[in-house]
């Protein structure tokens, strides 16, 4: 019988670069981002920069988490509370924790059967809803297409936030994850596409949101400090008015993350070499259903989804339990008990009112999850998909 022996959670170790960058930073002992000289970039600083570069932006906010910075866009946005945010419905559950956290009210919009979002519903609960705001969620790195989205942005007039936590390096006919709407999020915590443990950035191209954005950071007074930030102008009419909400990131992550964003397109090729071993032993597989990639999407295989359509429950849990008997670990976003990190939707109870979506909830009773670390090789991935394949033959 076929096992698989190495953990999910083990991620490739930090680049030597950034651990001598870390160490300096250590030895320097200046950690804040606002403890430098004169005129003088921080690490922190400098990874601003160079994340703004890398998307095309003009400015960019390191923050303590991507949860952080989801809280800190809708603020920044201006979501009053009582607003009304379109969201999706399969997400995980900082999404509806940042729209709650402003008090704003989710409007949950169903998923496709290609997991991403669906785009037929979005357009009705635009129309319906009276939204000014849509939080999209580019969910376990699906991403939707996007001409469509900008298409209903503009004729409802939305305030688009992309949430990125799982499309940071992807794109959309060659325009990247992040740069369509009007504020983008990302994640560096340990499992994203890059690691500082816990980190985030906010992006935007708008001068007044990021102004807000410095200021709920808890920059103080020290706005003109940041490099990847609109001119000091921007902060004039705010700078009294704007609460502080700190949640800055500090110079020893910024150091360990600034090698990574410069190899991060590397390190993207990886993950989609893996992922299409992976995908090719699953397609064999009748019983597995992979919804066809768009062209358009260029996509970081950093995680793989598959449905079983003709499983019914029990059949999923055992999928999952034998599975992890022989080292394949798999989550399964359709059990009405939350695990790890597959909260559903009707699960995240304290909000009120919550509407039934039986689409949604179709569509995850048979959505399987996988992560695919980088510390797997190419044979590694074709020994995992043999194995889930075969589990899966046996639970038919």
């Amino acid at each position: 019988m076929k096992v698989f022996n190495k953990p999910f959670t083990q991620q490739e170790a930090i680049p030597e670069e950034g651990i001598s960058a870390a160490l300096n930073v250590m030895r320097s002992g200046r950690l804040h981002r606002y403890n430098t000289l004169p005129d003088e970039k921080s690490e922190t600083d400098l990874l601003e920069i160079e994340f703004a570069e890398y998307q095309g932006v003009p400015y960019c906010l390191a923050c303590s988490s991507g949860g952080y910075a989801l809280h800190v866009a809708m603020r920044a946005a201006g979501v009053q509370s009582g607003d009304k945010v379109l969201c999706n419905a399969f997400t995980l559950a900082p999404v509806p924790g940042s729209i709650h956290n402003s008090g704003a009210v989710p409007v949950f919009v169903d998923v496709a059967d290609d997991y991403s979002i669906d785009l037929e519903d979005l357009e009705s609960k635009a129309a319906s809803s009276g939204a000014k705001f849509f939080m999209l969620s580019h969910m376990r790195g699906h991403l939707a297409d996007m001409d469509r989205i900008m298409a209903i942005c503009e004729r409802y007039h939305l305030f688009l936030i992309e949430d990125c936590a799982h499309t940071m390096g992807a794109s959309w006919n060659g325009k990247k994850s992040g740069t369509f709407g009007d504020i983008a999020c990302f994640s560096a915590q340990t499992y994203k596409h890059v690691n500082s443990g816990e980190g985030g950035f906010l992006t935007t191209r708008h001068s007044d949101v990021m102004a807000r954005a410095i200021m709920y950071s808890g920059s103080y007074m020290l706005y003109e400090r940041h490099f990847a930030a609109p001119p000091k102008e921007a902060f004039e009419q705010i700078r009294f008015d704007t609460p502080n909400y700190s949640g800055r990131m500090d110079n020893l992550r910024a150091a360990i993350l600034r090698p990574q964003i410069a190899n991060l397109d590397a390190q993207c090729e990886r993950w989609s070499c893996r992922y299409r071993v992976i995908e090719a032993i699953l397609t064999r597989c009748a019983d597995i259903l992979l919804p066809e990639r768009p062209a358009a999407e260029a996509f970081v295989g950093s995680s793989i989804q598959f449905s079983l359509p003709s499983f019914a429950a029990p059949q999923m849990l055992d999928v999952v339990k034998r599975c992890g008997e022989r080292g394949v670990v798999l989550k399964w976003f359709g059990d009405a008990e939350p695990k790890d990190y597959t909260s559903r939707y009707d699960s995240w109870r304290y909000l009120e009112d919550m509407p039934k979506l039986p689409k949604t909830e179709q569509i995850l009773a048979s959505l399987l999850d996988m992560r695919i670390p980088l510390t797997f090789s190419e044979e590694d991935c074709a020994l995992i998909a043999e194995i889930i394949v075969e589990v899966i033959g046996e639970c038919e």
